[in-house]
């Protein structure tokens, strides 16, 4: 909290000032009905040590478990640059820059992460950021629809294999709109997208294919052939990617003999912090051709009357801006602090950097299941070719082991027997660039006690 300098004459000046007689004046309009009579519950007022020796107890309460838990969110090691670059004045203070004169910083930080994304995705163009993966995919569905006008049905192709709560996400956000997702069953043998299942939809008519690479289970899917078909049943392409993966996979530009149409995901992995769920910031990336149905705003790099280069917001078809009908989305807040942290990181790692940080976590990911796969009552599920994150099978309950292993201080990995009970006690873990090989070590070991 930030101090509050304000002494008790200090507090009578301003109150004469404005002609108050006293703080509580000031709220008056509050009727008394609905003002708390007391604060039972709250203690005794604590002084600045005091209350930071509170936090520090409860912090070392949650304590420092070893993490090898991804399902959507990872544990990346973020240098110490990017923050405190971050947290500047001018940039942590900066909200929506709609005065382009005042605000060309925090446009031109925009305009190059809105470069960054689109040469990382293989697209032409990028947005200045949603809420989530999950939302953008939302919107990347509502975008498909208003793109893709001979289509009349509004039918989007989910695979099974797609992050749940991504899809539960967009049915929600797009219940209301009349779009109908038919969810398509994976492989049990590979865990990947069943090639007979797009078959059976073939000459129907198909607004969108959503792909997700890799799916949740860690897999790489046949993109270029899911690609061709959407291409040759006239349906367009979503791509939800983890923008960390293109550091070493195809784009989703370059995938089939067309590429995607509309590529989404979180930007999570680059820069920022798990912080027990978010905030967190979605991409979207697409081709020239659909620019005018992307959601949200797009910074562009213009010159003055005086020739000079400047940036400022261009395309803006949201109902603040237009009307209502003729609007692509009613999103009216950008994570633009998080758009700023990756668009950092991106910017100290390179292109390099990025591709040794997933080299690493996909090198960790190996040794952790090669490690694990040699205790008894655990082996690996799908043997594909797969991104730093593996599915595993054990021969007990996942919740139990989950919770043993969390007393041996090791967060073990996510249970997905909840939403995918076809799979039996089925555990996916983790392992990044910020998992040692003594980390896999002591997660080997732990699993070993829990598994006897």
């Amino acid at each position: 909290m930030p101090f509050i300098p304000h002494t008790d004459n200090d507090v009578r000046e301003m109150l004469a000032a404005i002609g108050a007689p006293s703080i509580d004046a000031l709220f008056e309009e509050i009727p008394a009905a609905l003002r708390i009579k007391s604060l039972a519950g709250i203690p005794e007022a604590l002084t600045e040590m005091e209350v930071g020796r509170l936090m520090q107890q409860r912090a070392s309460r949650d304590g420092r478990p070893l993490n090898f838990l991804g399902a959507g969110a990872y544990e990346h090691h973020i240098p110490a640059a990017v923050w405190a670059i971050v947290t500047r004045g001018e940039f942590y203070s900066a909200y929506t820059p709609y005065q382009a004169e005042a605000s060309q910083g925090t446009l031109q930080l925009l305009y190059e992460y809105q470069t960054m994304m689109a040469s990382l995705t293989g697209m032409q163009v990028s947005n200045a950021s949603l809420y989530d993966g999950a939302s953008a995919l939302a919107e990347a569905c509502l975008m498909a629809v208003r793109a893709h006008r001979k289509s009349k049905s509004a039918r989007i192709l989910v695979p099974a294999a797609l992050n749940p709560t991504y899809v539960d996400v967009a049915r929600a956000i797009t219940e209301g709109q009349n779009l109908k997702f038919d969810v398509l069953p994976y492989d049990t043998k590979s865990g990947t997208q069943q090639a007979a299942a797009l078959d059976a939809y073939r000459g129907q008519d198909i607004t969108a294919v959503v792909v997700q690479q890799p799916n949740f289970f860690g897999l790489l899917e046949d993109v270029d052939a899911i690609a061709d078909w959407a291409a040759a049943n006239n349906a367009l392409l979503i791509a939800v990617v983890n923008p960390l993966s293109l550091a070493l996979l195809k784009p989703p530009g370059e995938w089939g003999t067309k590429g995607a149409d509309i590529v989404v995901g979180d930007g999570q992995p680059f820069g920022v912090p798990l912080s027990s769920g978010g905030p967190y910031f979605g991409f979207m990336t697409t081709r020239m051709e659909h620019v005018r149905q992307m959601p949200g705003r797009i910074i562009g790099r213009t010159v003055d009357l005086d020739g000079k280069p400047g940036f400022t917001l261009t395309l803006q078809a949201r109902e603040q801006h237009i009307r209502r009908s003729k609007a692509t989305s009613n999103i009216c807040t950008n994570q633009g602090l998080l758009v700023t942290a990756a668009t950092i990181h991106m910017s100290l790692l390179g292109s390099a950097g990025l591709e040794k940080v997933a080299a690493a976590s996909q090198t960790q990911t190996s040794a952790l299941v090669a490690a694990l796969t040699r205790i008894k009552g655990v082996k690996l599920a799908f043997s594909g070719p797969r991104f730093h994150e593996a599915v595993l099978q054990l021969d007990r309950k996942v919740s139990d082991v989950l919770e043993a292993l969390a007393k041996r201080g090791i967060v073990g990995g996510y249970d997905l027997s909840r939403q995918y009970p076809d799979l039996g006690n089925a555990l996916l873990v983790c392992a990044t660039e910020t998992r040692t090989d003594d980390d896999i070590a002591a997660y080997t070991a732990a699993m070993s006690e829990v598994m006897k």
